[in-house]
């Protein structure tokens, strides 16, 4: 089985952001970054894949800068075969110029499964892995929280709001990993070391003309201060008149 996992390096979301100069992008001065998390889940899925088959390969992608290629190296320190950089000076808002780069590049690659995270905290677009199905004519499903895979054809189980979804399709296919699939493994420092000398080709990320872009970002407003209302039953009157008439939550 040959498997393409599609990651992403994103900023560390817990992190004190600020806007460039630009206006339309993040001071990525202090930041640190790491692959998104639903990417390793995803990764951890096309490695189960391959043991449990005893042969294949995992390809792991990313588009974007130079720095995209650590994050191609902690993949392939996971345990993935060989990784693909599609260098870029910087990664597009637009899902679908992200989506016809990664298509351009895999289509005719001769592979079975194409899997992505979900989605990624950065952008919150979660579109590409659904583009690059519709580009390619592949089977997508989205959001799987449990897979199987047997004699080319495979199952997945979707959670919804309030219910459970189950689905077959045949391969190849695109899947999105939810939250649920697996627990990503830790590189081992022998799997770090093997990450070096596995082969990382780079090569340009046939973009295109983008869509759709960021014309200004803007920080959320400060919280208001909080008011204190007195203490003790006292309170409960004046504190709901404010909930009802300010807050509006009553």
């Amino acid at each position: 089985m040959k498997i393409a996992v599609c990651v992403k390096r994103v900023p560390d979301m817990d992190a004190r952001f600020r806007i460039s100069a630009d206006g339309t992008s993040l001071d990525e001065g202090g930041l640190k970054f790491d692959i998104n998390e639903p990417d390793a889940w995803a990764v951890e899925a096309a490695l189960q894949l391959k043991e449990k088959a005893g042969q294949g390969e995992v390809v792991v992608l990313s588009l974007g800068p130079p720095a995209v290629q650590e994050t191609i190296r902690k993949a392939l320190s996971m345990g993935a075969d060989r990784g693909i950089h599609l260098a870029a000076d910087r990664i597009p808002f637009d899902g679908f110029s992200i989506a016809r780069a990664i298509a351009a590049e895999l289509k005719g690659g001769g592979y079975d499964l194409i899997l992505f995270g979900k989605m990624s905290p950065d952008s919150s677009n979660g579109i590409v892995g659904a583009i690059v199905a519709e580009l390619l004519d592949y089977a997508c499903v989205t959001a799987i929280s449990q897979l199987e895979i047997a004699d080319g054809k495979g199952s997945a189980k979707r959670e919804l709001e309030g219910a459970q979804e189950f689905v077959e399709f045949t391969l190849p296919a695109v899947l999105t990993v939810d939250e649920g699939l697996n627990t990503a493994r830790y590189p081992s420092l022998k799997g770090i070391m093997a990450a070096k000398r596995k082969p990382l080709d780079s090569k340009p990320a046939q973009l295109g003309e983008p869509m759709v872009t960021i014309k200004s970002l803007a920080m959320p407003p400060a919280r208001p201060p909080g008011k204190i209302v007195g203490e003790g039953a006292a309170a409960v009157p004046e504190l709901v008149r404010l909930l009802q008439n300010e807050a509006k939550v009553l």
